[in-house]
C-alpha cells in the first residue's frame, strides 16, 4: 500500500466484503439460464434496486429481436430478458462503461444450483465467478470511486446484459450504442486464470446455422429420385472444416436431421462454429462460405440457406487498449495485486465494445475458475482485491494522483 496516495488510501478505506459475499450468495440462489425469463426478472429487480444507490438513472430495456433455425429448419424467435442500465452524469465530457451480465448458462432443469463452500476461501456456485462476482465487484468499485475527488468530472454507463452466454445477439445494438464515445470501458469477466490473470487478444466468434432442403424419395424403391440433405450437410462440414489455417478455426458441431432408415432424407440442418483472430480472416472465411455453399449446392442438388454469422468481431491489443492494460497493472502493483494478461480463445461483450474502437480490458471480475461446470468457483478475498482495483482503476483514469 505504500505506493497509494493518502487520497487513494482514504479512498479505498472503506472498503468491506461482507456485503459483497451476500450479495453473491442471493443472487446464485437465483436461477438465471439465459432463457429463464422468470428468474432474470427476479435477478433484474435485485440489481436495479442495489444500482439504484448510486447516483444515476437505472432503466430496463426490452431485448432486440433474435431469430434461431429450429431443428426441423424452421426460423423461430428467441426469447431474452430485459438488459440493466445505469447512467451517470450523461453529460460529462469525459466516459466509461462497464458491462456485466446477469445470465448463467444453467437453465433451471441443470443440477446445479445451490452454493457450497470448498474451502475457507472458495464457494462453489452457479454464477460465483461467471458473473455474479463480477457484478458484486462493479457496484463496490462505483460506491468508492463516487467518494472519488474527480468522480463529479467523469460520467459512465453500466450495462448487465440478459444475454451474454448465447452472444449478446439481444444486447448487440444496445452495447453498441452504449459504447460510442467513450474514452474506456471495463467489463467483468472472470479472471483468465485463477492467479488474475487478464484475458488480452481474443479472437471473434461466428455461429451459423445451414439449413438445406433436399427432396425425400424410398431408399430401396427409388433414391436416385432423392436429394440427400444430409449427404450434403455432412460434405458442407467436411469442407468448412478444410478451410482452417492458422489464426482461423471451423467446429462443424451438429446436424439435425434426417428420418426414417429407408427414407432419403429431404431436409437438414448444419450448425457450426468460426473463430477467426483477424478481421480479414472473418471476411475471407465468409467469402469462402458463400462459394462451398454453391459447389455443395450445384453437386447434390440441393437448397442452402444461411443464418448467422461472426457476431464477436476479433479483439486485437491496440496501442489504446495496451496503454489501458498498463495503467491497470500499475494500479495492481500499488495494490501489490500482480497483474499479466495472455491471448485467450474465449470471447465476451469485450468483443463486442472493442469493435467499437473503444479500449476495454475484459477481466476485471473476480478471480475463479472451471466457469460453465459444475465445479464453477469463486476464491472469495477476490471480490474485495477485485474491487479495490477497479475504484483505484477508474480513480487513476479520471486524473485523481
Amino acid at each position: 500500500m505504500e505506493q497509494l496516495s493518502p487520497t487513494e488510501q482514504t479512498l479505498l478505506a472503506p472498503l468491506d466484503a461482507a456485503p459483497m459475499l451476500a450479495q453473491v450468495q442471493q443472487w446464485c440462489a437465483i436461477n438465471t439460464g439465459t432463457g429463464n425469463l422468470a428468474g432474470l426478472a427476479q435477478q433484474g429487480d435485485l440489481l436495479a434496486d442495489a444500482f439504484a444507490a448510486l447516483p444515476g438513472d437505472v432503466r430496463r430495456i426490452d431485448p432486440a429481436p433474435v431469430s434461431a433455425i429450429a431443428a426441423d429448419g424452421t426460423t423461430r424467435e428467441t426469447a431474452n430478458g430485459a438488459h440493466l442500465v445505469l447512467s451517470v452524469r450523461p453529460k460529462a465530457p469525459r466516459r466509461y462503461l462497464l458491462t456485466g451480465h446477469m445470465d448463467t448458462v444453467f437453465a433451471p432443469s441443470h443440477p446445479f444450483q445451490t452454493l457450497r463452500w470448498l474451502d475457507g476461501e472458495t464457494l462453489n456456485g452457479p454464477g460465483v465467478a461467471d458473473m455474479k462476482g463480477g457484478i458484486a465487484v462493479i457496484l463496490a468499485a462505483l460506491h468508492l470511486f463516487e467518494a472519488s475527488p474527480v468522480a463529479t468530472h467523469v460520467g459512465y454507463d453500466v450495462l448487465i446484459n440478459s444475454d451474454e452466454e448465447t452472444g449478446s445477439l439481444s444486447s448487440a445494438p444496445l452495447i453498441a450504442q452504449l459504447a460510442a464515445g467513450k474514452a474506456a470501458a471495463l467489463t467483468y469477466e472472470p479472471s483468465a486464470l485463477p492467479d488474475g490473470t487478464l484475458a488480452g487478444e481474443r479472437p471473434g466468434s461466428g455461429n451459423y446455422s445451414a439449413v438445406i432442403k433436399g427432396r425425400s424419395a424410398h431408399a430401396g424403391r427409388n433414391p436416385q429420385d432423392g436429394r440427400n440433405a444430409v449427404l450434403a450437410a455432412a460434405d458442407l462440414a467436411l469442407r468448412l472444416k478444410a478451410l482452417e489455417e492458422p489464426g482461423l478455426s471451423v467446429n462443424p458441431a451438429r446436424i439435425d436431421g434426417g428420418s426414417a432408415n429407408n427414407v432419403v432424407p429431404d431436409h437438414a440442418v448444419l450448425r457450426f462454429n468460426v473463430r477467426p483472430r483477424r478481421a480479414e480472416q472473418a471476411g475471407a472465411f465468409e467469402a469462402a462460405l458463400r462459394e462451398a455453399v454453391r459447389v455443395v449446392e450445384k453437386l447434390h442438388d440441393v437448397a442452402i440457406h444461411l443464418h448467422g454469422g461472426v457476431s464477436r468481431p476479433p479483439k486485437p491489443l491496440t496501442d489504446e487498449a495496451t496503454a489501458l492494460f498498463g495503467l491497470v497493472r500499475e494500479c495492481g502493483e500499488a495494490l501489490g495485486q500482480p497483474i499479466r494478461w495472455q491471448a485467450s480463445g474465449g470471447v465476451c461483450d469485450g468483443n463486442n465494445i472493442a469493435a467499437c474502437g473503444v479500449p476495454v480490458v475484459d477481466t476485471m471480475g473476480v478471480r475463479g475458475g472451471a466457469i460453465h461446470s459444475d465445479q464453477e468457483f469463486l476464491i472469495v478475498p477476490s471480490l474485495a482485491e477485485r474491487a479495490a482495483l477497479s475504484a483505484l482503476v477508474l480513480h487513476r483514469l479520471s486524473g485523481g494522483n
